[in-house]
């Protein structure tokens, strides 16, 4: 059983590392979290402070500094890139595979456990999060690892289970904060409630072991927190636990909101290719988890087939009654319909049940169709409608990928000896779709990425001295990464929620020079406060204005009156 775990395990790193790392750098980073992040982690090693998080020169307290630590690290290794920023999600989703295939293995078949990682892999959603710098992979290998860990050490009580669960909470809590310690203890207190109502057995650790595990959850902790204390005061956990954790639950951070169902087409298109085989799957794993287990039936296990009820279920109310709601934050349940459907396939493709799969198989077109109507959904809410109308035929393509993929499925269903690989020719089809995108897929997107190409511009032309500066458009954080920091934000003239400093007067008639990205679309009132001002590049709707020439008027002169340039 041992050895099967292990095999499992590195199986499913191998498919995890085929579906992320290929063209991992490829593409400029993504704004708005990719940048933000990534310049977070770049500006580690600008400042040389390894305690306080800064963002565009100033402290930045949102969120815990693990994941910008190990970028900065690789950065400093190699280089700050797309690659050395992204390296540390696709090295947690590579873990991820192998942490399922190890633990389903001990508990379940050698087939379910190979199922389970590769089904986590080839999920969409996994593999995206795999190819993007930002911490949500890190997040979810910490409280994947705290649940599968606790679960192992209360149905066995295994000491080194224990700590590892703890363990992994700490670097949980240091990537994102107190929510990994909530959604392990969400997800593993139900799950022990139910198996001892259902006369299952809890191995509950001693009060010692409790001690010796919070203590080295502490240990973890305390350093980091001690020195952010000590540098930046109470302020800096009042907004990292308050504003940005709770705050983020019971209020909406930044206009991320959205409907009671906004995790439903999340969940279709983040398990895609798989979403078909979840409905049966949760159904089979109902009937193990209220039902006698039968004796040498590994893939009936009541004790997993809760977990991972448990483990889908719960986050998934909890996250949906969130004020504040974002796609990724439903990731961290990938592990469990992974381990739903893998444990529904491996009973499936026996003799017995092989007509089952076959229905459920033919579902996967629909699912298809599932897809485009979440894809749909999510770019009407977000207004990408126009955007994805231009890159039409690449989905459709995709889409044929998977529906070859489906029939491969299907045809091997068919014949007994090869059922085995039913599942496996799917997971293929899907990994290719992932490397089609990551690969690509991705230049074709980077015309809808106005700022990189302005932001190289004012890096080959601009002096010490000069303002760099963005008005009335997104891709704050992509200039700042893609210059230097400071760069200023300002408000359209007039506005009149302006401060001193998104006051465009101000960063204009700044000594130097102005470089200022806004839109081609001019306002009304468009002053150039008696400076020169000419269109050195453009990008899409996005326009780059140079101000220079002599100093700015006073008030009143009629350089402040409407120009059109």
């Amino acid at each position: 059983m041992n050895s099967a775990s292990w095999r499992a395990a590195l199986i499913g790193a191998l498919v995890a590392a085929f579906a992320t790392l290929p063209g991992l750098g490829t593409g400029t980073l993504w704004d708005n979290s990719e940048t933000a992040y990534g310049e977070v982690a770049r500006e580690i090693l600008l400042t040389h402070d390894w305690v306080v998080m800064h963002l565009n020169g100033a402290p930045w307290y949102v969120q815990p500094p693990l994941y910008f630590w190990i970028a900065a690290f690789f950065g400093k290794l190699w280089g700050i890139s797309e690659f050395t920023l992204r390296l540390p999600s696709a090295l947690a989703t590579i873990a991820m595979a192998a942490g399922v295939g190890y633990v389903v293995g001990r508990v379940a078949s050698a087939r379910a456990a190979i199922l389970a990682a590769t089904i986590l892999s080839t999920a969409l959603m996994q593999a995206v999060l795999g190819r993007l710098a930002i911490m949500d992979a890190l997040l979810d290998l910490a409280v994947m690892l705290a649940i599968l860990a606790w679960y192992v050490a209360l149905r066995t009580g295994g000491d080194r289970w224990w700590y590892g669960g703890w363990f992994a909470l700490g670097v949980g809590t240091l990537t994102k904060g107190p929510v990994a310690f909530a959604l392990a203890v969400l997800v593993i207190a139900p799950w022990a409630v139910w198996t001892v109502r259902a006369g299952g057995r809890i191995v509950w650790p001693s009060a010692s072991r409790w001690a010796l595990g919070i203590g080295l959850f502490v240990a973890l902790l305390a350093p980091w927190a001690i020195a952010l204390e000590r540098a930046a005061g109470p302020v800096a956990f009042g907004e990292l636990v308050l504003h940005y954790t709770v705050g983020r639950y019971l209020g909406t951070i930044e206009n991320q909101s959205g409907p009671i169902w906004y995790y439903v087409p999340v969940v279709i298109l983040g398990l895609f290719p798989w979403f078909a085989f979840l409905v049966p799957a949760v159904m089979k794993a109902w009937r193990d988890a209220t039902g006698p287990t039968r004796e040498g039936d590994a893939s009936g296990d009541a004790s997993l087939a809760r977990l991972a009820l448990v483990w889908a279920i719960v986050p998934f109310v909890f996250f949906s009654f969130a004020k504040t709601k974002l796609p990724n934050y439903i990731a961290l349940e990938l592990p469990a319909f992974a381990i739903l459907v893998a444990l529904w396939f491996d009973r499936a493709v026996d003799r017995v049940d092989r007509r089952s799969a076959l229905a459920w198989t033919a579902v996967v077109p629909v699912t298809i169709c599932g897809i485009g109507f979440a894809i749909w959904a999510f770019s009407h809410d977000n207004k990408l409608i126009a955007d994805l109308q231009q890159i039409r035929n690449d989905f459709l393509a995709l889409g044929f990928v998977m529906l070859f993929g489906s029939l491969a499925c299907f045809g091997l269903l068919l014949k007994r000896r090869l059922a085995w690989a039913a599942p496996f020719a799917l997971a293929t089809s899907g990994a290719l779709v992932v490397l089609i995108i990551g690969v690509l897929g991705e230049p074709l997107v980077e015309p809808f990425k106005p700022i990189p190409p302005l932001a190289r511009v004012i890096v080959e032309r601009s002096r010490p001295g000069d303002t760099i500066a963005i008005q009335g458009v997104s891709g704050g954080n992509a200039l700042v990464y893609y210059t230097h920091p400071p760069v200023a934000t300002l408000d359209v003239p007039g506005d009149a929620a302006m401060t001193t400093a998104t006051d465009p007067r101000r960063a204009i008639c700044l000594p130097g020079r102005a470089f200022v990205i806004t839109t081609k679309k001019r306002p009304k009132l468009d002053p150039t406060y008696g400076r020169a001002r000419r269109v050195i590049a453009t990008s899409n709707k996005d326009v780059l204005f140079l101000y220079d020439g002599p100093p700015c008027a006073n008030e009143g002169s009629e350089s402040f009156a409407p120009t059109h340039s």
